[in-house]
């Protein structure tokens, strides 16, 4: 059933309209697209600015003064009271009235200091040199350059004023660690050649160790059977090394302790170390932590998950930042530790 209104529609489908704009002066064009503005003055997909008519061109009428207006405008503002904010049904004013604090400058006392006689007998009897070496170990330079010379020193002393002294503040001690004192060459052959005298390394904070050296390193702990602690905090480590190690933690039966953190490792590099240490069931120790950028939700659900399933992890160094995994991390790693104590106890009583 045809609506009412569009009975009459149908003899306007065949209508061109290009062919009806391109027959219309520019006057009659100007007047359809103001009758347009008009059908339509909300339109959301114009700009607040063309969603009205353009009545700048009108001119101006009768004896319209802007300036005049405006200052009229200010003088009346000015004039005005400002209404004053009452509390209903009492007439109590609102607020506080502001009071400015003064705080009175009390004047500064000149202590006047007297000088022994001895004192004064070297002033009166100094030479300028003297005077100047003085000036240098009193530090009132700034008394000997307004006054000069002997006058200047004697105003010093007796008005006690040594503002301009510089005094010397107390060393505090710098408690830093000592350069990492490592041969990385030398004890990367160590490590290839399987020397039983190397058995924990440290490569802490030396920054320069190119990239494929640390891959050689973890190459080389495939095969080591003596290299019980692995440290490789602050080396600038990153995904490929870190990748490169989990290759070796499948393998390595040795290692106790694993060490890479502050470094450059991110999600892709710590996931593959995870799944790593779901074979690996001879790692004790581990840490991860304050790398250059967050692991994530999903990083962390998967190192939770890992610690879960392993029960030979006793140490794990990463500070969770969703408390789910953080929970679960902590059961697990107290679980381990039960069980190691369990060992022991029952290894005392037999």
């Amino acid at each position: 059933m045809a609506l009412p209104f569009r009975k009459d529609f149908d003899k306007y489908k065949h209508i061109d309209e290009d062919e009806i704009l391109g027959t219309l002066t520019s006057e009659e064009l100007k007047q359809l697209e103001q009758a347009l503005e008009e059908l339509d003055p909300e339109n959301s997909l114009l700009p607040a600015g063309l969603r009205q008519k353009d009545q700048t061109t009108k001119e101006a009428s009768a004896s319209f003064d802007r300036e005049r207006l405006l200052a009229y405008l200010e003088k009346e503002a000015l004039e005005q009271k400002d209404r004053e904010d009452m509390v209903p049904f009492t007439g109590e004013k609102k607020g506080k009235v502001f009071v400015p604090k003064y705080k009175p400058i009390e004047p500064q006392r000149e202590e006047k200091v007297t000088l022994d006689p001895e004192l004064e007998e070297a002033l009166a009897s100094a030479t300028d040199t003297e005077l100047s070496d003085l000036a240098d170990v009193l530090g009132v330079h700034s008394f000997v350059s307004k006054s000069g010379g002997k006058e200047g020193i004697r105003a010093a002393l007796r008005k006690g004023d040594l503002r301009s002294v510089v005094k010397a503040k107390k060393v505090k001690p710098v408690y830093e660690d000592p350069p990492n004192t490592t041969n990385v060459e030398e004890t990367l052959q160590k490590i290839k050649a399987n020397d039983p005298s190397v058995q924990e390394v440290n490569l802490n904070n030396i920054k320069n160790i190119p990239i494929p050296t640390l891959k050689e390193f973890a190459k080389a702990m495939e095969t080591n059977t003596h290299v019980n602690k692995l440290s490789l905090a602050a080396t600038r480590s990153n995904d490929p090394v870190a990748i490169a190690f989990s290759e070796m933690l499948k393998v390595n039966k040795t290692l106790k302790s694993f060490n890479v953190e502050t470094n450059f490792i991110t999600g892709t590099g710590i996931l593959a170390l995870v799944e790593a240490l779901k074979e690996n069931q001879t790692l004790t120790e581990i840490k991860i932590a304050n790398q250059r950028q967050q692991l994530g939700t999903a990083v962390e659900m998967e190192i939770a998950k890992m610690l879960e399933e392993n029960s030979v992890i006793l140490k794990f160094g990463y500070q969770f930042t969703q408390q789910g995994p953080r929970t679960r991390a902590a059961a697990s790693i107290t679980k381990n530790n039960d069980l190691v104590r369990k060992r022991r106890v029952e290894g005392d009583l037999q």
